[in-house]
C-alpha cells in the first residue's frame, strides 16, 4: 500500500515528497526520448556562425553581444576556459531541456493519475519547434537552460512564497543568457500556483514586471560601466528602426505581421491543416479549463498574453521582426492546456477523455518524429564539409573559398546562415584559416576569374582545386 506523505510535514516537503516520483518519472521517459529524436545530430551536432565562440571558449568573439543583447551570463561562460566537443555540449544541452520540460509537467499536472499525463507533457514539450530551432547555438545556450532547469526544479521543491523571493535573481540571470527566457520564469511561476486568486495573480504580474525592468536596469548600467553606453543598442545588421511616436509604431505594423506569420509557420511545419487543428484543439482545451478549473485557464492565458505583450511591444518599438527561437514559452502554455484539459476530462470513463488523450498523443508522437526527421536535414552538409576538411588536410599551403556558398543544395538545407560557417567549421576541423573571398575579396586578388566567379551548373557540386600552391574551394552558383 503507497504511503500518503505525512501530514505534520511542513507543505512545501509534503508537496516535494508526492511531486518526486512523478518527476522521475517523467524524466526516465523524456531524456532516452530526447536523446534518441537528436540522435541524428549528436555525432557531429551542427554549430552556427556565433556559436563557435562558445564552443572554442573564445570570448573576445562574443564580446561585442554584451552589448547589443546584453548576454553577460553567456560571456562569464566563455572565460571558462576548457574546450569540450560539439556533441557533449549539444547532448548537455539536450538534458537540460528535458530535466526543464520534465519538471514544468510535474509542475502542472496536480495529483490524479499523475505519472501518465505528467509524462505525456513531458514528452509534449520536448518537441517545442523553438527549442529545436535554438539547438544549432547549444554551447552558448548552456548556462541558459541550466538556469531555467534549476528554477523549475525550484518549482516542485520550494513554496509558492519563497520560489517568487528567488524570481527577482533568476529573471536577472535568465535575462543576460537569453532575452525572452525571463518569460519562460514566469510561465514556470503561474503553472506552478496552487493556490489561485486574482490578487495572486495581480501580484506575481507586478513581480515580474518589477523583476524583468530590473534586469533591464541592471544590464544597462553594466553595459553604462563597461562599454560606455547606457542601454542595448540592437546590432546594425538586424536593421533596426526605432518608432519616434505612435506614426512610426503603425508603420511596423508589418513587421509584426511577418513575425506572427513565421511563427505560426513553424509551429505548424508549414501546414495549414495542422495549423488549423492545434488551433481547434487550443479552443476546445481553453472551453474546458474554463468550466472545471478557470482559474487555472486564466493563469496560463496570462502567461501566453505577457509574453505575446512583450513581443509585440518589442517589434513595434524597435522595428525588427523576432525570430521564433525566442517564443519558446508559447508551445510550453500550448502544452500545458492542452493535457491539463486531456487530465480533467480523464477524471472518469468517458469518450470526451479519450479522444483528448489521443489527441494530446498525436501532438506529442506526431512531432518527436518530425523533430527527429529536421534534425537529420544537417547530415548533408556535415558529411560533404568533412570530405572537403579531409581533401584540404592532405594538401599544403593556404586555403580560399569562393563562389555561392549559401546558395549550395546543401548549405540551404542545412539552413547556414552566413557563410562564416564554412570557414569557422573548416577550421574547425583541420585548424587552418580558411579565407572567403567574397568577405575579404583582396585576399583572392590573384585567383583567375574560373575560380573567383565559377560558371553556373545546374546541379552544383563543390570542388577543391589547387592553384598555385593554394587550396580553392569552389562552389558554383545554381543555374
Amino acid at each position: 500500500m503507497r504511503r500518503s506523505p505525512d501530514p505534520q510535514l511542513p507543505q512545501a516537503t509534503r508537496a516535494a515528497a508526492g511531486s518526486l516520483p512523478a518527476f522521475l518519472a517523467a524524466c526516465a521517459v523524456a531524456l532516452p526520448v530526447l536523446l534518441a529524436v537528436s540522435a541524428g545530430n549528436i555525432a557531429d551536432p551542427i554549430v552556427r556562425y556565433d556559436d563557435y565562440p562558445a564552443l572554442l571558449a573564445q570570448p573576445e568573439r562574443f564580446w561585442q553581444k554584451t552589448l547589443t543583447e546584453g548576454r553577460w551570463l553567456n560571456y562569464l561562460w566563455h572565460l571558462r576556459g576548457a574546450v569540450t566537443p560539439a556533441w557533449l555540449n549539444f547532448v548537455l544541452f539536450q538534458i537540460l531541456w528535458g530535466v526543464t520540460a520534465a519538471a514544468i509537467a510535474t509542475a502542472a499536472t496536480p495529483p490524479g493519475s499523475r505519472k501518465w499525463f505528467t509524462a505525456v507533457l513531458a514528452l509534449t514539450l520536448l518537441p517545442a519547434p523553438p527549442v529545436f530551432l535554438m539547438a544549432p547555438w547549444s554551447s552558448t545556450l548552456i548556462p541558459g537552460f541550466a538556469v531555467l532547469a534549476l528554477f523549475a526544479c525550484l518549482a516542485l521543491v520550494l513554496s509558492q512564497a519563497a520560489l517568487r523571493l528567488l524570481l527577482p535573481l533568476f529573471t536577472l540571470l535568465a535575462f543576460t543568457a537569453y532575452t525572452t527566457f525571463p518569460l519562460i520564469l514566469l510561465a514556470v511561476c503561474l503553472i506552478s500556483t496552487r493556490q489561485r486568486s486574482l490578487p495572486d495573480l495581480a501580484g506575481l504580474l507586478v513581480l515580474f514586471g518589477a523583476s524583468f525592468a530590473g534586469a533591464v536596469l541592471a544590464v544597462y548600467a553594466l553595459n553604462w560601466q563597461v562599454h560606455g553606453v547606457f542601454g542595448i543598442p540592437l546590432d546594425p545588421a538586424r536593421s533596426p528602426d526605432p518608432a519616434q511616436d505612435l506614426a512610426g509604431l503603425w508603420a511596423h505594423l508589418p513587421l509584426l505581421q511577418e513575425t506572427l506569420s513565421v511563427l505560426l509557420g513553424k509551429l505548424s511545419f508549414q501546414s495549414t491543416p495542422v495549423l488549423l487543428f492545434h488551433l481547434c484543439l487550443l479552443i476546445a482545451a481553453t472551453a474546458v479549463l474554463l468550466r472545471r478549473q478557470p482559474l487555472e485557464a486564466l493563469y496560463l492565458w496570462t502567461a501566453l498574453w505577457a509574453g505575446m505583450a512583450l513581443m509585440t511591444l518589442q517589434v513595434l518599438k524597435l522595428g525588427v521582426t523576432i525570430p521564433v527561437r525566442a517564443f519558446h514559452f508559447t508551445w510550453i502554455i500550448y502544452a500545458v492546456l492542452i493535457v491539463r484539459a486531456a487530465q480533467e476530462l480523464s477524471r472518469g470513463p468517458s469518450l470526451p477523455g479519450r479522444l483528448a488523450r489521443n489527441a494530446v498523443l498525436l501532438v506529442a508522437l506526431s512531432y518527436l518524429v518530425q523533430t527527429a526527421v529536421q534534425f537529420t536535414r544537417f547530415r548533408d552538409w556535415q558529411h560533404e564539409t568533412r570530405a572537403m576538411a579531409a581533401a584540404i588536410a592532405a594538401q599544403p599551403g593556404p586555403v580560399y573559398a569562393t563562389g555561392s556558398i549559401l546558395d549550395y543544395p546543401a548549405a540551404r538545407k542545412a539552413g547556414l546562415h552566413r557563410a562564416s560557417s564554412l570557414a569557422s567549421r573548416l577550421e574547425l576541423l583541420t585548424g587552418r584559416q580558411v579565407s572567403l573571398c567574397g568577405a575579404i575579396p583582396e585576399a583572392c586578388a590573384h585567383l583567375p576569374p574560373r575560380l573567383t566567379s565559377p560558371a553556373p551548373e545546374p546541379q552544383p557540386q563543390a570542388r577543391l582545386e589547387r592553384f598555385k600552391g593554394a587550396n580553392v574551394l569552389v562552389f558554383p552558383p545554381r543555374q
